[in-house]
């Protein structure tokens, strides 16, 4: 079991007062038997009236509506979970799906129809074209070892590139430049995967990195796919890896623009500038 502190921190600044909107914050981390929260808690200046709920895919959000204007609105979470899953690659795949091409249960498909459908389908052409180039139709693999050889493959072919504009690249034209975000691999990742006939979806969440002097640790984006008697895993095309113990899932949708960590509007002058800092650090473990 590893123990992490992960300290959020979202600074919104405007040029003069202004009435805050409702705003939606997903910064806590979804709960299972791979992650518990050992405690939490959610400071935010105006002072807000919290209301939590779960979203249409069981994420934690918190609701913060606002009594009073204000110039700046500054948000800090700070949480401290148990993570457990240590053991990534210690699972076994439903018989019936040990080798690709496979086919959902009829009761599975209907729950996972919408996370197979492309978010684009202009663009399932291209993505197949591409896909093409690595692996032919005709062949049969095993479902991990196809998905393992196409994060590997955008993890070395593609560029990283940190982009603080607000969005997601299409896979084309992640594809095209040749770089990319964490956000727009896992996007590309995602897409490639529905374009196989596999469930796929986007998640939001941390990553702990090694401290150096520029890096403590970051909001991070990958990808889960669905396979038959293992549930939905992790895989990570920015690092080239199954998600593991560094990773920490916020929440998880059919398309990466529904899960922002914080979102929400302003009534005022236009103008407004953001902030954001994240340090996710190893803690000791309880004996």
């Amino acid at each position: 079991m590893q123990r992490y502190k992960i300290l959020h921190r979202t600074y919104y600044n405007y040029s003069t007062e202004v009435r805050l909107d409702p705003h939606f914050l997903r910064l806590r981390p979804r709960e299972g038997h791979e992650l518990r929260i050992e405690s939490s808690s959610l400071t935010i200046s105006p002072p807000a009236t919290l209301r939590w709920q779960r979203d249409v895919e069981d994420n934690c959000v918190a609701v913060a509506n606002f009594a009073m204007p204000a110039r700046q609105l500054s948000i800090e979470s700070e949480v401290i979970i148990q993570q457990y899953n240590q053991a990534p690659l210690d699972f076994m795949v439903a018989s019936y799906a040990a080798d690709y091409p496979f086919t959902y249960t009829p009761e599975d498909r209907i729950v996972l129809s919408p996370y197979m459908i492309s978010a684009d389908d202009t663009e399932d052409d291209k993505l197949t074209e591409w896909i093409g180039r690595f692996r032919q139709p005709s062949e049969r693999d095993q479902p991990l070892s196809l998905l393992q050889n196409l994060c590997s493959i955008i993890h070395q072919t593609l560029s990283y590139q940190l982009r603080e504009e607000p969005g997601v690249q299409s896979p084309a034209e992640t594809l095209s430049l040749g770089t990319g975000s964490c956000r727009d691999f896992a996007y590309l990742f995602m897409e490639a995967a529905r374009c196989l006939g596999l469930a796929s979806r986007f998640v939001s969440g941390y990553l702990h990195t090694p401290p150096s002097q520029f890096n403590y640790g970051s909001t991070h984006a990958w990808a889960e796919v669905y396979l038959p008697g293992v549930g939905w895993k992790g895989f990570d095309p920015t690092l080239g890896e199954i998600v593991g113990t560094h990773h920490i899932a916020v929440a998880v949708a059919r398309s990466p623009e529904s899960v922002p960590p914080v979102a929400g509007s302003f009534v005022g002058p236009p103008g407004s500038s953001l902030n954001v800092g994240v340090w996710v650090s190893e803690l000791a473990r309880v004996m």
